[in-house]
């Protein structure tokens, strides 16, 4: 299972979720057991099939309205994505579409203020911008949320709220950590309850969330940096030894990436280009159990699933839910899986 292909799978283009479910908890969930058994439950089942004393760790980014509409003084439309910020003080890096070229000093304008362009439009689509003032004022004033592309849909007034944590908390991501977009306050609190300990991470989803994997050999491929940070008050309840579930993939990449032993993460900020595959040799020291969405086929994060649950165990998960009418990707169902050991 070293190619890209190997984790190909058919997927009916009308089980790709365009709306959420019509309540937060109202999706459904696949639960995967450690012997390969699969069952089909409602996500509130999740309380009941974590251990009662898990430490849930869940991640509290969230995300900018980052898709901003400009045009050039000529009246050429262009579309931004600021993705993350720049090397340069008060600079970010933006994905842009426009039918000409984009070249250093031209200034585009937006209902918010210019937009000055700091590098030319490279071949990958990134270029370098600055605006007048504070960046995230900017957006919240002129930007929409970024909707993933599969999502065939202008974003909406709902989106600002559906497409959002209930606990996201540091602004900064581009694209949400799904996963959690299934919880309510009520379910959290019921977790809590049965004797869990609810503790976040902070990853936010940069650039490489809207790169393509292009290379077909998976040692071929270089993951994107995307920056992190664990909380000291997180790292101390994963070294108590209680049993982790990760609310999906991006605190598994915070967790393990910080991880310098077993159950022992270090905390405070990071960055990771850790790519997790079966195959790439990675041991997870943290994470026991993992709560995710269902992702793209030849996705590095279908990869890193079946690198924690085992390839053929998830594969065959994938299949039961296309057959059963699960609904996938960001706004679609989840699934509950336990770790089966070393990838």
């Amino acid at each position: 299972m070293d190619r890209r292909t190997d984790y190909a799978f058919d997927l009916p283009a009308a089980q790709i979720a365009q709306t959420p479910a019509d309540r937060r908890d109202g999706s459904r969930l696949l639960v995967l057991g450690p012997d390969g058994a699969i069952s089909d439950r409602g996500f509130p089942d999740l309380v009941d099939a974590i251990p009662a004393d898990a430490v849930v760790v869940v991640n509290d980014a969230r995300v900018i309205p980052a898709r901003v509409h400009a045009h050039k003084d000529t009246g050429g439309k262009v579309e931004l994505l600021f993705v993350e910020p720049a090397a340069q003080p008060g600079a970010w890096m933006c994905m842009a579409r426009a039918r000409r070229p984009l070249r250093a000093g031209q200034v585009l304008r937006t209902r918010a203020g210019d937009v000055t362009l700091l590098t030319d439009r490279a071949t990958d689509g990134t270029v370098t911008v600055r605006v007048e003032g504070d960046v995230l004022a900017f957006l919240d004033a002129c930007g929409e949320l970024p909707l993933p592309p599969y999502i065939e849909r202008a974003a909406a007034a709902a989106d600002r709220e559906r497409y959002q944590t209930v606990y996201a908390r540091a602004p900064g991501a581009v694209a949400a950590p799904t996963a959690g977009l299934h919880f309510t306050p009520a379910l959290l609190d019921a977790l809590r309850a049965r004797g869990a300990t609810i503790a976040t991470v902070t990853l936010h989803v940069g650039l490489g969330t809207f790169a393509p994997m292009r290379a077909l050999a998976l040692a071929e491929h270089v993951m994107h940096v995307e920056r992190y940070d664990v909380p000291a008050e997180t790292a101390a309840l994963i070294a108590s030894g209680r049993p982790v579930v990760a609310i999906g993939t991006t605190v598994v990449r915070a967790l393990e990436s910080a991880a310098s032993a077993h159950k022992t993460v270090r905390p405070g900020p990071g960055e990771t280009r850790l790519f997790i595959h079966p195959g790439s040799g990675h041991t997870f020291q943290v994470v026991d159990h993992l709560v995710t969405n269902f992702h793209l086929p030849e996705s590095t994060l279908l990869m890193l699933v079946c690198a924690f649950a085992g390839t053929e165990p998830v594969l065959a998960a994938y299949r039961h839910a296309v057959a059963a009418g699960y609904r996938f990707f960001s706004y679609g169902d989840a699934m509950y899986c336990t770790r089966r050991g070393p990838a």
